[in-house]
């Protein structure tokens, strides 16, 4: 610490000695890039040594051209449930509530009789925030929903969240079509934020109707349908939400997420944020913590970012150390169980019998021999961490977990599981599905652990939002089917080899059920529900 300025204002100074102008950076640097000129024009400049990138850069890049299609929306058919808002990893499609007379005067502004009637069409009257409004003697809501074409990757991951209420479907994408998504996005943009009045805090899906919530822009160079940035969009939201656009920072790990959030120039995120190495982020975060504090910020959040192999593996003593201090650090894991990062090999947090780079399937030994090592129960025998284990698709828990974590004065560690579509064999938009059902088969079981709740761990512990709790194995209510890890293995390719012609899977994966069971189990006991 002694190298550091004592005073705030000297620390200031020597920020903006090697700080880049960011308007240049907006102008010179990412118009190259957008027009295919930076290889050849541009020269090494004091922003690229110093490794800086200005907040929400990302906001500038254009995804158009990648994808064949985009969804459209469908408004007749909407609720105002917010689930395709919160599961997009793009920030691509965003809704926004308008007071009806005030929607009626700025369509009144649009001069072109189509265009007005189409605007008119993307918004829908509901019963969340129309008719609930209107009873409770407020301006009646009307709910809006509009895709910026340049962020969506065509993922189709709102259509699959959507679901049976079919309020998105993919279309075609056509020059013209492009054009009017532009213009509309535009029309969206320049409406007034959402009234807080439509902002229901107990529905926490709601969060996202408030602009203090969006500090992922999008422009980040993930995978189609990634589920690792889905995950981070939401802890950014609960976080900006309750406690405000600068109320963190981020000390990130070398992994898939310092990869797509830093793709020179563009930065996806309007927080600060930092990249460490792949092992020491925790350590990192305790030298940032301490000088927060040492500057009086002690209530500004800090969360650690990071994959399983960077927490789990070779980042684990890091990590264990961090929450051994007692420091006020939050650490989310994005356990893919794999080394997203590197082509997929396997990490201590890979399930027995899953293929992967480097524990391949064949005569002899038939994927990953190891049994998963178990971060939360780990984490939850350190003393006094609040832990969780969630996923995005679990959208109240999620949410719920992240605000325990930042309300919480010490460490807190939420191991949230993440599709990586490329590596588990799924398809681009199954993200929030598979989530859902990794939880549903054991494969994955959510919980919350908060030592504020008492001195028992079974007072500590809860298992709420797993279905059937005190039962060995879910059973799918309309056809009765057993939901096993078995049954949730069949759906992902990396399992794929463990099933024979008739669909009868191997010992090794049975084996790897049984792992599955056992866990649940010490689950429950832990739990004071077996």
């Amino acid at each position: 610490m002694s190298s550091l300025p004592n005073d705030i204002d000297e620390r200031d100074e020597q920020l903006a000695a090697v700080s880049v102008d960011v308007a240049d950076f907006f102008e010179r640097i990412i118009g190259s890039y957008n027009d295919g000129t930076a290889e050849a024009e541009l020269p090494a400049d004091t922003g690229v040594a110093r490794s800086f990138v200005p907040a929400g850069t990302g906001a500038m890049r254009d995804f158009s051209y990648i994808t064949p299609e985009i969804p459209e929306f469908i408004q007749e058919n909407c609720v105002g449930c917010m689930d395709c808002v919160t599961q997009c990893p793009d920030t691509a499609i965003l809704g926004k509530v308008v007071e009806e007379g005030v929607l009626e005067e700025r369509l009144a502004s649009v001069a072109d009789a189509e265009t007005r009637q189409h605007l008119k069409e993307q918004f829908a009257v509901t019963t969340k925030y129309h008719a609930k409004a209107q009873k409770e003697g407020k301006a009646p809501g009307m709910f809006g929903i509009f895709i910026d074409p340049t962020k969506c990757k065509g993922c189709a991951e709102c259509v699959e969240a959507c679901g049976d209420h079919a309020a998105l479907k993919m279309v075609t994408k056509t020059p013209p079509l492009l054009q009017r998504y532009a213009s509309d996005f535009s029309f969206f943009k320049a409406l007034p934020a959402t009234p807080p009045e439509y902002i229901n805090e107990k529905v926490l899906a709601d969060m996202m109707l408030a602009e203090r919530s969006l500090l992922y822009v999008g422009g980040a160079g993930s995978c189609m349908g990634c589920g690792e940035a889905t995950v981070l969009r939401m802890m950014l939201a609960a976080t900006g939400f309750v406690h405000g656009q600068n109320s963190m920072g981020i000390v990130a790990a070398t992994g898939c997420n310092t990869v797509y959030g830093s793709t020179y120039p563009y930065n996806p995120y309007l927080v600060c944020w930092t990249n460490s190495l792949f092992e020491n982020a925790p350590t990192d975060a305790m030298g940032v913590r301490a000088r927060w504090n040492q500057m009086g910020w002690r209530d500004k959040k800090l969360w650690v970012l990071g994959g399983d192999g960077a927490m789990l593996d070779i980042g684990f003593q890091a990590l264990s150390r961090m929450l051994a201090s007692g420091m006020n650090i939050n650490v989310l894991i994005l356990d893919t169980q794999v080394y997203s990062n590197t082509g997929g090999q396997a990490s201590t947090s890979t399930f027995l019998g899953q293929e992967t780079k480097m524990s391949m399937h064949g005569k002899v030994l038939q994927g990953k021999t190891e049994r998963r090592k178990e971060i939360g129960l780990i984490a939850m025998m350190h003393a006094d961490v609040l832990v969780a284990q969630t996923t995005a698709a679990h959208t109240n828990h999620f949410y719920r977990a992240i605000m325990a974590a930042n309300e919480y004065e010490g460490p807190a560690v939420i191991n949230c599981y993440t599709t990586c579509q490329p590596e588990h064999g799924v398809a681009d938009d199954m993200a929030m599905h598979q989530a859902k059902l990794a939880a549903d088969s054991r494969a994955f079981p959510i919980f919350l652990y908060d030592p504020r709740k008492g001195e028992k761990m079974s007072e500590r512990l809860s298992l709420q939002g797993n279905p059937a709790q005190r039962e060995d194995w879910y059973k799918n209510p309309k056809t009765g089917e057993v939901m096993d890890f078995i049954y949730w293995a069949r759906t992902e390719g990396r399992f794929a080899k463990h099933f024979n012609g008739n669909g009868e899977p191997t010992e090794t994966l049975l084996k790897g059920q049984a792992d599955r069971l056992a866990y649940w189990h010490l689950l429950q006991e832990l739990a004071g529900i077996r």
